[in-house]
């Protein structure tokens, strides 16, 4: 007779169970797709940058089999159609989606000698769609056949900025509350208007270190922490910058069964900071 803990280890096996993720080659999406490939599941990788997609085939051996690389641009949604006859070729399903893709660039970034009224049109423009307009068109296009099949699983990324818009990223700060908004009205949508048993969720990183932040938190020449860096520390509970692995259990649970009663949420991986007061 089937246990409770058999059921547990049951809900966290994702053997057999296909997942899309858009940013799949960046330090957080790397090892998210790493993560569940070693727990049994296969992935779809969105990439734009091909040096990167074999870096991460070769992290990911010998189970580099359990996943393939599909070029994409999250901001072109006919071309995410025609992705879609694509992925269920190579692995017969579309069980759920995260969405990693996003960033921020140095000019959409307010400093000392680029003010917030120096802001530069289009680069708001391209973090705020990167971020927000990316992630809803994955919605809709992969989201579209978990609606058809009435079953599915989709995770977005947030940030800490979402909660608590940090200084210099106006637009960043803006799309990623944006996602948090999307999150709720999606996983309510989906479920009324199509099945519950499509969840939509999101996690909330706080600071960790990636290419597009690590001009704010360390500085080139010395390689020490910034100002900023130091004030983020002094705020975090834990002390420490994030690493990529630290968001991976939070993320398997979310797509897993384990967490089958759980939609509309947005998850805190974050060290503390969002639970700090500053006393």
């Amino acid at each position: 007779m089937e246990t409770h803990l058999d059921r547990l280890k049951r809900a966290y096996d994702l053997t057999g169970r296909t997942f899309i993720i858009t940013g799949g080659t960046g330090i957080l999406g790397a090892e998210i797709t790493c993560g569940l490939v070693h727990c049994g599941a296969q992935v779809a990788v969105l990439y734009r940058n091909a040096g990167r997609g074999q870096a991460l085939l070769e992290r990911l051996r010998p189970n580099e089999k359990n996943a393939e690389l599909f070029q994409g641009d999250v901001l072109d949604a006919e071309g995410l159609r025609e992705l879609v006859p694509q992925i269920l070729r190579r692995f017969g399903a579309i069980d759920g989606l995260i969405n990693a893709a996003g960033g921020n660039q140095r000019g959409a970034t307010s400093s000392p000698d680029q003010t917030f009224f120096d802001l530069n049109t289009d680069a708001l423009r391209q973090v705020f769609d990167l971020n927000f307009l990316g992630t809803l068109l994955c919605c809709q296009v992969f989201g579209k056949i978990m609606a058809e099949q009435k079953s599915g699983v989709i995770l977005n990324v947030s940030s800490m900025s979402a909660f608590r818009p940090l200084t210099r990223v106006a637009a960043y700060s803006a799309a990623k509350a944006g996602i948090n908004n999307f999150t709720q009205w999606l996983a309510v949508h989906m479920a009324q208007e199509y099945s519950p048993l499509i969840r939509v969720n999101a996690i909330a990183p706080g600071f960790f270190l990636t290419e597009q932040n690590r001009f704010l938190l360390l500085d080139a020449r010395s390689g020490k922490t910034t100002p900023r860096g130091q004030a983020i520390l002094a705020h975090t509970p834990m002390g420490r910058f994030g690493d990529a692995q630290d968001l991976v259990g939070a993320t398997l649970w979310l797509l897993s069964p384990a967490s089958a009663f759980v939609t509309g949420a947005v998850v805190p991986i974050d060290g503390g900071f969002s639970a700090f007061g500053g006393v």
